[in-house]
């Protein structure tokens, strides 16, 4: 199936190096440390953050050098537009968690928090393809609200191959299952680093370094859009008591 029109536009009527639109909020709750809710297109994702606390358990699951990062993923029964079953603890679900912690694990300062723990909860609402990005992309948000210091922002982009050779990015639901590959990073975008890399099939050599470099672009993209919103959100915050603005 061409994911590519003869007008050069994907079925969702975006070009292929065009983002889904982006749409947040920060501090949607008042129980957690932290909260955050993102749009990326019609994939729709709530994270909360909780700490940093003490270690529930016994003390000797902890460190003195870091923090104990804990992640769960979870589905809403309703986000894939038919119900069944929760998808929460399945093997899809308990990996997707593994990434999550991973990617996050490698921005948080964890060294600044020994024998403590950061929960952070991520609930998909609505999927509609991208859930891993849009999930480590408002799990960032919410750390930022959480005030959990960081060592930079981290963000995830998927990309792919439309017609056989064109590199598709910020890939649809639609675009996963009828396309071929797809790959997926979570990177920390100032430095370049990458600190998740996932690849549903292999691509051809020849193919692979212009996909992870549409998805490299992706992250750039994203991080300033949501520095853009975590901005304006913080000048929003301090307008009541004036905390947050600059005078001069």
């Amino acid at each position: 199936m061409d994911l590519i029109s003869d007008q050069g536009l994907r079925a969702d009527g975006r070009k292929p190096h065009e983002l889904r639109k982006i749409r947040c909020k920060l501090g949607v709750f008042s129980q957690p440390e932290g909260s955050a809710y993102l749009e990326q297109g019609n994939t729709k994702v709530l994270a909360a953050v909780y700490g940093p606390h003490q270690i529930r358990g016994s003390r000797s699951k902890g460190s003195h050098e870091s923090a104990i990062v804990n992640c769960q993923y979870s589905m809403a029964t309703f986000s894939t537009g038919e119900r069944k079953k929760r998808p929460r603890g399945d093997i899809k679900s308990t990996e997707m968690t593994l990434h999550l912690k991973q990617a996050l694990q490698a921005s948080i300062k964890t060294e600044l928090y020994p024998f403590s723990q950061i929960d952070i909860f991520l609930e998909v609402l609505q999927a509609d393809g991208s859930n891993y990005c849009t999930c480590v992309n408002a799990a960032t948000l919410a750390l930022i609200d959480a005030g959990i210091p960081l060592k930079e922002y981290v963000i995830a982009c998927s990309s792919s191959l439309g017609n056989g050779d064109v590199p598709l990015i910020d890939v649809s639901h639609l675009e996963e299952t009828m396309g071929g590959s797809n790959l997926t990073i979570a990177a920390l975008p100032l430095s370049g680093q990458i600190t998740v890399l996932e690849m549903s099939q292999k691509f051809h050599i020849d193919h692979l370094p212009k996909v992870l470099n549409e998805a490299m672009n992706g992250c750039q993209q994203i991080y300033k859009i949501l520095d853009d919103a975590i901005k304006t959100h913080l000048t929003d915050v301090g307008t009541v008591s004036g905390w947050g603005k600059l005078e001069f």
